[in-house]
């Protein structure tokens, strides 16, 4: 059974950084994508960024530049730091893994798909 359980939410101020993990267990192998995606109240889901198995990125529309996705592949574990973080950056961020043909295309998994944790939630005061 595929877990997938993140970590490294909290609050911080415009400008601040933060660190968010997720570990990933129950796979056989390490051909599979993962990935990081966010919604705020009100707000549609959308990607963040995503990494593929050999550690190819791909990031969705203006996350590229303050946002930098990173994968260790000997502990199941991926990683995105947040820099520069604005308040319009608040929402759950929810980490998700499943097999892929790259990670641009990851980056539309659907949430119906794959197998997600259940978020950690990011506040960015102003």
């Amino acid at each position: 059974q595929v877990q997938v359980v993140e970590s490294g939410g909290g609050s911080v101020q415009a400008g601040g950084s933060l660190r968010l993990s997720c570990v990933v267990s129950g796979f056989t192998h390490n051909h599979y994508c993962m990935g990081w995606f966010r919604q705020a109240p009100g707000k549609e889901h959308e990607a963040v960024a995503a990494v593929d198995m050999d550690s190819r990125q791909a990031y969705g529309d203006s996350m590229e530049g303050r946002f930098t996705i990173s994968r260790d592949t000997t502990k199941n574990t991926l990683f995105l730091q947040m820099n520069n973080l604005r308040a319009n950056d608040t929402a759950m961020y929810f980490c998700a893994a499943d097999h892929c043909f790259s990670a641009f295309g990851f980056l539309r998994l659907p949430q119906t798909n794959g197998f997600w944790g259940r978020g950690t939630q990011v506040t960015v005061s102003s």
